[in-house]
């Protein structure tokens, strides 16, 4: 617990009061570690506390949210509106439903309704592709209640020549302009990009 609030004493002190930060990858520790660690992170002011426990322990995520003054997240691994119904009404205050995992484009907008009808808000997990990038922002700007859009690609040089027919970058200053074009704007994948880039042991596309 010393390492992990000194850790986010340095980030914060790197990046200011402006620039929101979100802890993630705790490894679900225990429901008494998890208040414990929110409780001595709070004057950090977090964006949100995430997937400190497996997502169907609703229960115990009801008792994070309400021993802390740390917005609570998750959901990226929950399948269907349905099975994030429970946890809307545990106190929760952010869902991270990923598009690829939650049912799809319609599947994810609809939780994200659900989610605006208990108050809470909805960021989007995305890991992935232009293409889940841009699906992914199409529910964002159909959905009231959108906070943020997970990006794991910014390092990732040739992350944005995969998919042909967009203005390049896709995420420019943090954010994503949406293409009045059919679909999701996208005309076709650059097969040159993907064949330079695959996976040890893959032998085609």
């Amino acid at each position: 617990l010393d390492l992990l609030e000194q850790y986010m004493a340095e980030v914060r002190a790197v990046v200011g009061d402006e620039v929101p930060i979100a802890l993630d990858h705790l490894g679900h520790i225990s429901l008494q570690d998890g208040i414990r660690l929110a409780k001595r992170i709070e004057k950090y002011n977090p964006a949100w506390l995430e997937d400190v426990l497996p997502w169907q322990y609703t229960d115990q995520y009801e008792q994070l949210a309400k021993s802390t003054a740390v917005p609570i997240c998750t959901g990226e691994d929950i399948y269907l509106k349905e099975d994030f119904m429970p946890l809307l009404k545990s106190g929760l205050a952010v869902i991270h439903p990923d598009l690829l995992t939650s049912g799809g484009i319609l599947e994810t907008k609809k939780i994200g309704d659900a989610a605006q009808d208990h108050g809470v808000a909805m960021a989007i997990h995305m890991a992935e592709s232009p293409i889940a990038a841009m699906a992914a922002a199409h529910v964002a700007v159909a959905t009231e209640n959108f906070l943020a859009l997970e990006q794991h690609a910014v390092d990732v040089d040739w992350w944005d020549d995969i998919a042909k027919g967009m203005a390049g970058p896709i995420v420019k200053d943090g954010f994503i302009k949406v293409s009045d074009k059919p679909g999701l704007g996208i005309d076709d994948l650059n097969d040159d990009v993907l064949k330079a880039h695959l996976q040890p042991g893959v032998t085609g596309i």
